[in-house]
């Protein structure tokens, strides 16, 4: 399985690509930050991530993507440009039909450290070590968005399975 993980953000959106299956060993395909410039106009903000993610697509075709599922902050104004460069994710992948998955930031640190309140170095820590990586990948969000997709290679049989028997229940129609 190969999985596009994406930790938005409007200035720094961390793009992290992750190949493997739960319980065996995990390959780190590319890792990398599309940005930019904060005193750029929101429009060609959301257009420039839109080109780098299509780029990121493009070159690693991923069959998944998992991105960080937007939560509350204290700024809005952070709030705001995270939901939209993650919804400049999701239309990216949609447009190709590629099944995306939402992670929530606690959700991803305990797949990953085991500690859903985790700290941005533990996470850096164990994307490292279970990546076998010579060091920590820079910036923070580029370390967010391989562990999203670490999570995703790691939850999706589970969630799969899951999904399915809901299916087959509805098909079965209610209890009577």
């Amino acid at each position: 399985m190969r999985v596009l993980g994406v930790d938005p953000g409007l200035t720094r959106c961390g793009v992290g690509v992750v190949e493997g299956v739960a319980g065996r060993p995990l390959t780190m395909v590319g890792v990398g930050v599309v940005r930019t410039p904060a005193d750029a106009e929101l429009g060609q903000r959301l257009v420039a991530i839109e080109r780098g993610i299509e780029a990121w697509l493009d070159e690693h075709r991923p069959e998944f993507v998992a991105v960080e599922r937007v939560f509350s902050q204290h700024n809005v104004r952070t709030v705001m440009g995270t939901a939209q460069a993650s919804a400049v994710a999701m239309l990216c992948a949609a447009r190709r039909g590629i099944p995306v998955a939402l992670h929530t930031p606690s959700e991803v640190k305990a797949a990953v450290t085991g500690s859903g309140r985790a700290d941005k170095a533990q996470v850096g820590a164990m994307v490292t070590r279970l990546l076998r990586l010579a060091e920590p990948p820079r910036p923070a969000d580029a370390a967010d968005a391989l562990a999203l997709a670490i999570c995703h290679i790691w939850r999706a049989p589970a969630q799969n399975r899951l999904q399915q028997a809901v299916a087959q229940h509805a098909l079965k129609g209610p209890i009577r």
